[in-house]
């Protein structure tokens, strides 16, 4: 994995390209979001289980985008920096920093771990 790897996964994403996307997957790839119950946040395992919630996202936030991202890889590790932005259902505009801190196997992302600030 790659930093021009890396900018190309995150234009997948702003492309809304579910099938590129995935192409930088894992095959037993695991996502680990920003929130949820647990201290890991919620975890999806899976290939298609992924696949299934980056739709959600796109479902839910129709414009989203992940802006001024930086990125680096090294070895099996990598880290995305962005901010996420969006407009909710509501119409109330989003914007979020955070960072995916990645692992890598195989020259795919296995492990997409994600850190949000937490806005009040």
């Amino acid at each position: 994995m790659s930093v021009e790897l890396l900018k190309a996964y995150s234009q997948a994403w702003n492309d809304h390209d579910i099938d590129a996307i995935m192409t930088f997957m894992a095959d037993d790839c695991v996502f680990l979001t920003g929130g949820g119950s647990e201290h890991y946040g919620t975890k999806h395992a899976g290939f298609d289980e992924v696949k299934a919630r980056f739709i959600e996202v796109w479902e839910s936030i129709p414009d989203v985008r992940f802006v001024q991202d930086q990125h680096f890889a090294q070895g099996d590790r990598g880290c995305s920096q962005w901010i996420f932005t969006g407009t909710a259902a509501d119409g109330q505009a989003i914007e979020i920093s955070g960072v995916d801190l990645f692992t890598f196997k195989d020259g795919k992302i296995s492990i997409k771990d994600s850190y949000i600030k937490n806005r009040s």
